[in-house]
């Protein structure tokens, strides 16, 4: 179904509708090319899990603020974010919407700003952020200049630049295997990248009025993705052990602070990033790749009590 170009709360509600039908249609490709930070199989899942969490709050959330919807969408979604990708995705969103709080529509230059604003939440929740993932799609999204060939502030000038953004995303997406090692090894591109496309063209198309396009240009470079990560999964490689652990808890910042320190010595792929305010400090969603669960959990309980707790095996036998 078409509609025009719009950059309102409806609009922002199709679009992490219409993300989350792309990304569960291109889950097999997205767990199949998934191999970083650890081959377990389950980018598309998480991502898709986490954007529906995303756009259910959307839709039942009743404000006319582009901002605030994206906001709280963002960190109903934090709440349920499952894996780095959707950790990720969900600081994103919450910083995107942030930054638009306030604006009943959106202009070219806003999303820009915004856009920067969810590129730097990304980057600073991580404790080790790497260069050839999903941050290498934000960071070139965030650096396309705003076109001034038409109307400013227009709605024209919005859908153009979304659309750069998106033609932005797919080449640093194309250039993720020149930047991880591992990338060059499989030959594949990163899983994490791909997904973060598929919803920021999910975001030009929607905006564009054309949400029920046929994503040109961006199947055939998943087919051709697809096709790699078969050759890349016929071939011998290391399996991975261990467990992600996500959960919330209730800090102070320096608390959580100390807690990230604690976490980097004893795993992996920290990140925390806040939700919202509670009592004296903040509801922190914390993610960790640890050897053994209680590794982690003893880590943590002596800051506070886990809630919201999820455990997820690492291997990748385990899928």
């Amino acid at each position: 179904m078409n509609h025009r170009i719009g950059s309102n709360t409806a609009v922002m509600r199709r679009w992490l509708d219409l993300a989350h039908r792309d990304l569960v249609r291109h889950s097999p490709v997205l767990n199949a090319l998934n191999v970083f930070p650890v081959a377990d199989s389950d980018t598309g899942t998480n991502l898709a899990t986490t954007v529906r969490a995303a756009a259910e709050a959307a839709g039942v959330l009743e404000t006319g603020d582009v901002g605030e919807l994206l906001a709280l969408a963002g960190q109903a979604a934090l709440e349920e974010a499952r894996g780095n990708s959707g950790t990720l995705f969900s600081v994103f969103l919450t910083a995107v919407g942030q930054s638009l709080e306030g604006q009943t529509r959106m202009s070219a230059e806003s999303v820009r700003v915004a856009l920067h604003a969810g590129h730097v939440r990304a980057w600073s929740v991580l404790s080790d952020p790497v260069a050839g993932t999903m941050l290498s799609v934000l960071e070139a999204a965030a650096a396309v200049p705003v076109p001034q060939d038409v109307g400013d502030g227009s709605n024209q000038q919005l859908k153009d630049f979304l659309a750069q953004v998106s033609e932005a995303a797919r080449a640093a997406v194309l250039a993720t295997p020149d930047q991880l090692e591992i990338l060059r090894e499989t030959g594949t591109v990163d899983a994490g990248a791909l997904g973060m496309l598929v919803v920021l063209d999910a975001l030009a198309r929607t905006v564009g009025g054309d949400d029920a396009g046929d994503e040109a240009g961006l199947d055939q470079l998943i087919d051709d993705a697809a096709a790699r990560a078969a050759v890349a999964q016929a071939a011998p490689h290391t399996v991975h052990g261990g467990v992600e652990v996500m959960c919330t808890v209730e800090l102070s910042p320096l608390d959580a602070a100390e807690l990230r320190h604690e976490l980097s010595e004893v795993g992996s792929s920290v990140i925390m990033s806040a939700v919202s305010e509670a009592g004296d400090g903040y509801r922190w969603r914390v993610h960790v790749h640890v050897e053994r669960t209680e590794e982690a959990l003893a880590v943590i309980g002596a800051r506070g009590e886990a809630v919201n707790l999820t455990v997820t095996s690492l291997s990748e036998a385990d899928g």
